[in-house]
């Protein structure tokens, strides 16, 4: 099992904790997993658990420390739901970007300081790995039903390394009209691919509880283990 451990900010003055899986053997490469917003909760946990039995370094870094510690909230308890939003509410997410690119820093550090790096994220998490994708130097980056990203796009022109985002059409969070402008804003984007996953909702892949569609999860998760297999050999 994986264990929380410091992170040092970028600037130097502060330290945060993500949680580390570590596989049985080296890695020669490491996964970043960006949380939704529900903190380090188990699912992020045994996401991160998944990718070291892969064979990858994972770290889950603790996106809201500076508001709240090691939030860990359940998105099938209503009352955990709403202080979720309120975090999220909270949340810088320019200063996120910056603990992102900390942890790509620690965990190249880790790898012996020239092994890549990929970025994985969900719901907040996935609008925070293409902000990441734009703004870090990060080897690749697959976002699972990011939120607002057509807000980001005039960012588009910043990525250079493989980027995929996962997009269930019946998002309630991302409205039909928002899915177009993402696909047409990046339809000529030659590092960007997007998947579709008709009538499926907002949290399809979450890792447990009642927002998981089975199929469609593992198909998700099949193509982000590929791509990551392709763009970080």
């Amino acid at each position: 099992m994986g264990r929380f451990t410091p992170i040092t900010t970028l600037e130097g003055d502060a330290q945060f904790d993500a949680y580390v899986a570590q596989p049985d053997g080296e890695a020669t490469a490491a996964i970043i997993v960006i949380q939704e917003i529900f903190g380090v909760n188990e699912g992020i946990r045994n996401k991160c658990e998944s990718w070291a039995k892969a064979g990858y370094l994972a770290y889950a870094p603790d996106l809201f420390w500076r508001e709240k510690p090691h939030v860990e909230l359940d998105a099938d308890v209503p009352a955990e739901f709403q202080a979720a939003i309120g975090h999220m509410q909270k949340f810088n997410q320019d200063q996120g970007i910056r603990d992102i690119e900390a942890t790509i820093k620690a965990a190249r550090s880790a790898l012996g300081g020239d092994g890549k790096v990929g970025v994985v994220g969900y719901c907040l998490g996935g609008r925070i790995a293409f902000m990441s994708a734009c703004r870090t130097d990060g080897d690749a980056f697959v976002g699972y039903y990011g939120v607002g990203i057509d807000g980001l796009l005039g960012e588009q022109h910043a990525i250079g390394k493989p980027t995929m985002l996962h997009i269930p059409t019946a998002d309630g969070f991302v409205p039909p009209e928002t899915q177009k402008a993402m696909h047409d804003g990046l339809a000529d984007n030659r590092h960007v691919t997007l998947h579709d996953y008709e009538g499926l909702d907002h949290g399809f892949a979450a890792e447990t509880g009642k927002r998981r569609v089975e199929d469609a999860a593992q198909l998700a998760d099949q193509r982000t283990a590929d791509f990551f297999a392709e763009a970080l050999a």
